[in-house]
């Protein structure tokens, strides 16, 4: 039996299911009536997504396509920064939306100072973009998984190395 146990929070995109996603997103909007002749499309470019379409309406019409297949897929919505909707060629409007890997340090202090906060009898401590957990009792471990579920954090988090 270890003495310590141990855990990894992370925060991953899976870029091979945006992917999927994106195309069940293009192919409905290429089917859908209400989009019937417009200049909607949905790219991807690197880690981020370019949608562009005809107006603003249409434009928040094909992102909430694109979050439905990306919820669809397991593809964590909270990780995605939106910027601003501008104006592009051909009188078309374009959103770019970055999608962030990891844990930021700001978030990971904040992770650090709930589980310190908890009284648990835990050790927590920032892995480049990744929070290390380890302690004596499992118990004590999911706890501490309940706590960041709990705490309304601006990412979505995966517990990964559970040993």
């Amino acid at each position: 039996m270890a003495s310590e146990y141990s855990f990894d929070v992370v925060s991953k995109v899976d870029f091979q299911e945006v992917n999927n996603a994106v195309t069940q997103a293009m192919k409905e909007i290429e089917t859908r009536f209400d989009f019937k002749g417009s200049k909607s499309s949905i790219k991807v470019e690197g880690e981020q997504l370019v949608v562009a379409s005809d107006d603003d309406y249409k434009l928040k019409s094909v992102v909430d396509i694109l979050q439905t297949k990306l919820i669809k897929r397991g593809v964590p919505i909270l990780n995605m920064d939106y910027g601003k909707i501008e104006p592009a060629s051909g009188g078309t409007v374009r959103q770019t939306i970055k999608m962030r890997q990891g844990i930021d340090q700001e978030n990971a202090k904040k992770m650090n100072v709930l589980i310190r906060d908890s009284k648990l009898k835990v050790k927590s401590q920032i892995q480049g973009d990744q929070l290390r957990v380890t302690g004596k009792s499992k118990d004590d471990l999911q706890e501490v998984m309940a706590l960041l579920r709990g705490a309304g954090l601006p990412l979505e988090l995966q517990f990964s190395n559970y040993r």
